[in-house]
Order: C-alpha cells, then structure tokens, then sequence
C-alpha cells in the first residue's frame, strides 16, 4: 500500500476513535476530562453540541483524506484538496499545542498524541 494511503488509511482509523469519544461524551458518559479542557466530568449540553459537531468535521477530515489519498472521488480540484491538507496539517499542530497546555492531565496525555499522531498523517497527505 502507498504511503498516502497507507496515512489516510490511518488517521481515518484515529478519527473513527474520536468519533466513538466524541458519541460517548454526547451519551453522558463521564469521559469530560480529556476533552473540551476538562472542565467537566460529563459535559453540559453546549459542549454536547460542540461534540456533534466536532464528528461532523472528522467526517469532512476523513473524506479529504481519502480524497487526497486518491481512495475516493475528489469532490473539489486538486489544488484546493492540496491545500485543505495543509491546512489540516497546521489544525492538528494547533491541536498538540492547545491540549498539551490543558489543566487536564487525561487530556494532556491522549489528545496530544491523538493531535499529534494526526498532524503527521495529514503532513504526509500534504506532501504526497
């Protein structure tokens, strides 16, 4: 399997999980600590809502990855599908940076190897 593929393959597993967190937290389940800076132990409705939306931009970040990887059709060109991955790359950077300074140590220590594990996949995608 191509490197490419093999990434997008990879960080579309890893999204998968999140997404399965992300459910979870939405369900009520007392996993709060190690998202959303873990201020809660199970989440108020309004960050209820911000993990619905977060599984909708994991599956908009999975299909450019497939897309890019070439596992799908591109739905734009591929100068822009080139430059998302890019941009996804500098997303999951942020990421390693806003978790790794979290008050939360359980988000401290899952999310930013989860952030940091997706940064690398999508920089590879980026530069494929």
């Amino acid at each position: 399997m191509p490197l490419n593929q093999l990434s997008a393959a990879l960080a579309c597993a890893l999204l998968a999980a999140l997404t399965i967190f992300q459910v979870a937290l939405i369900a009520g389940a007392p996993l709060g600590r190690m998202a959303w800076g873990g201020q809660h132990r199970i989440l108020p409705a309004n960050l209820r809502i911000g993990s619905a939306f977060s599984i909708v931009v994991y599956a908009l970040f999975a299909y450019a990855a497939l897309s890019k990887a070439g596992l799908v059709p591109l739905l734009v060109n591929h100068s822009f599908t080139a430059i998302t991955m890019w941009v996804m790359t500098a997303y999951f950077a942020l990421g390693v940076v806003m978790n790794g300074i979290s008050r939360s140590k359980p988000e401290r220590l899952i999310m930013t190897p989860a952030a940091g594990a997706l940064a690398v996949l999508y920089l590879v995608l980026a530069l494929h």
